[in-house]
C-alpha cells in the first residue's frame, strides 16, 4: 500500500540541513526533516560537573523542548517526563561517539529546539546535535589538537509498521496510525548505540523486527552521507 505522501517504504522524507544558523553559539544548525524542524545549538563551558572536576575529562549533554508553537495545539514550556527522557537519549547518544579524556576538563551543551513538530523530532535532533557538536568542537582548543574528539558519527531515524508494512521516517500522520513505533540511534560504522521499539496495542515478531533494523540501517546510511555532506572538511571522521 502506497504511503500517504508517496514515499516509498525506505525513502526518507526531504532533508535540508543549514549550518551556522544563529551567531553567538560555537554550533548551530537547523534541520528540517519534511516539515518537522528543529534548531540545535551547541554552547561551550570552561567547566565540568562537580564529579568530574579535577578528572582530565570532559562532558557532554544536552537539552530538549518543544517550543509553543511548534503544535497545532499551544505547547506548554512546563518540563515534563517525555522531555526529560529525551533529551537524556540525546545526550547519552553524543557520548557513545565522544572521546571525554580527548575533550579535556570542558563541558558542551546541545540544545535541541523543536519549531515544527511533524513526527521524528528526537531523531531529527539526534542527527543535527552530532552536526553541531562538531562544529563546536572546532572552536575550542584541546589538550591533544592531534587526538580526535570524535570516536565515530551518529545519527537516529524512527521505523515503524503501518498498514501492516514496515516504513522508514514516520511522520505524525504514520506515527499516530503505527501499530509499532521504533527510533533507533546508530554510528556512521552500523553499530547500534540504542533501540527503542512498542507495539501500540500490538505485538511484533521476529521477521518484523530484522525488517525493520534493515530500513533503519538503510536510513542511518543516508543521514550519515548527509551530514558529512553538511560538515564537507570538517567532517571528524577518519576514512
Amino acid at each position: 500500500m502506497p504511503r500517504h505522501d508517496g514515499r516509498s517504504v525506505s525513502q526518507l522524507r526531504p532533508l535540508k540541513v543549514k549550518r551556522k544558523y544563529t551567531k553567538n553559539a560555537p554550533g548551530s544548525v537547523l534541520i528540517q526533516a519534511g516539515t518537522t524542524t528543529v534548531l540545535c545549538t551547541a554552547s561551550v563551558e570552561s567547566s565540568v560537573p562537580p564529579w568530574l572536576k579535577g578528572s582530565e575529562k570532559g562532558w557532554v549533554t544536552a537539552e530538549y523542548n518543544m517550543l509553543p508553537g511548534s503544535t497545532p495545539t499551544r505547547k506548554s514550556r512546563k518540563v515534563d517526563g517525555r522531555t526529560t527522557e529525551i533529551q537524556r537519549l540525546i545526550g547519552r547518544s553524543l557520548r557513545a561517539v565522544v572521546d571525554l579524556e580527548a575533550l579535556g576538563e570542558q563541558m558542551i551543551t546541545v540544545d535541541c529546539d523543536v519549531l515544527d513538530a511533524d513526527g521524528g523530532t528526537r531523531t531529527a535532533s539526534i542527527t543535527g546535535a552530532f552536526i553541531a557538536l562538531v562544529d563546536a568542537v572546532n572552536t575550542i582548543e584541546l589538550p591533544d589538537p592531534k587526538r580526535s574528539v570524535f570516536k565515530d558519527s551518529l545519527a537516529a531515524i524512527s521505523v515503524g509498521i503501518v498498514n501492516g508494512s514496515p516504513v522508514l521516517d514516520l511522520d505524525y500522520v504514520e506515527d499516530f496510525a503505527a501499530t509499532v513505533d521504533m527510533n533507533v540511534v546508530m554510528t556512521g560504522s552500523g553499530k547500534f548505540i540504542e533501540i527503542q521499539g512498542t507495539g501500540e496495542e500490538a505485538t511484533f515478531s521476529e521477521e518484523e523486527l530484522a525488517k525493520l533494523l534493515k530500513l533503519a540501517k538503510g536510513g542511518i546510511k543516508d543521514l550519515t552521507e548527509m551530514q558529512q555532506k553538511a560538515l564537507g572538511r570538517k567532517w571528524p571522521i577518519a576514512s
